[in-house]
């Protein structure tokens, strides 16, 4: 059995972490990713998928990521049953993320800026 599931998209707001009882470090993020194909108006549709960060990926993340990086996520698919506030039993599925690759970043692209304003320098081969 195999269950593995790769996204590409965007962070949908500023990841934030919490402790656990333990003192492990989870962070819950929603990533944007947008359909491959465009529906019946001509437009791309976006599907807003849960992932579930924990330890170290966790804090990399909140460290180093913000609303409207784009990621890649490898992980596994979680289906969670919660029973609501009319004790209607309910399901959710995540994703509980595995490797996270940051794809563009706020940081990276404050770095970019200051080095470009930087003296050039040339480099002989």
């Amino acid at each position: 059995m195999l269950n593995q599931i790769v996204l590409v998209g965007r962070i949908v707001a500023n990841p934030e972490i919490e402790k656990s009882e333990e003192g492990k470090g989870r962070s819950q993020i929603t990533l944007a990713v947008p359909r491959s194909y465009k529906n019946a108006d001509g437009e791309y549709d976006t599907d807003f998928v849960d992932c579930v960060l924990w330890g170290g990926i966790a804090e990399n993340v909140t460290e180093y990521c913000k609303k409207g990086d784009l990621v890649g996520i490898k992980g596994r698919v979680q289906t969670n049953t919660y029973e609501n506030k009319d004790g209607e039993k309910k399901k959710n599925m995540q994703v509980v993320a595995e490797k996270v690759t940051f794809l563009s970043s706020s940081k990276n692209k404050e770095n970019e800026t200051e080095k470009s304003n930087e003296d050039n320098y040339e480099i002989e081969l």
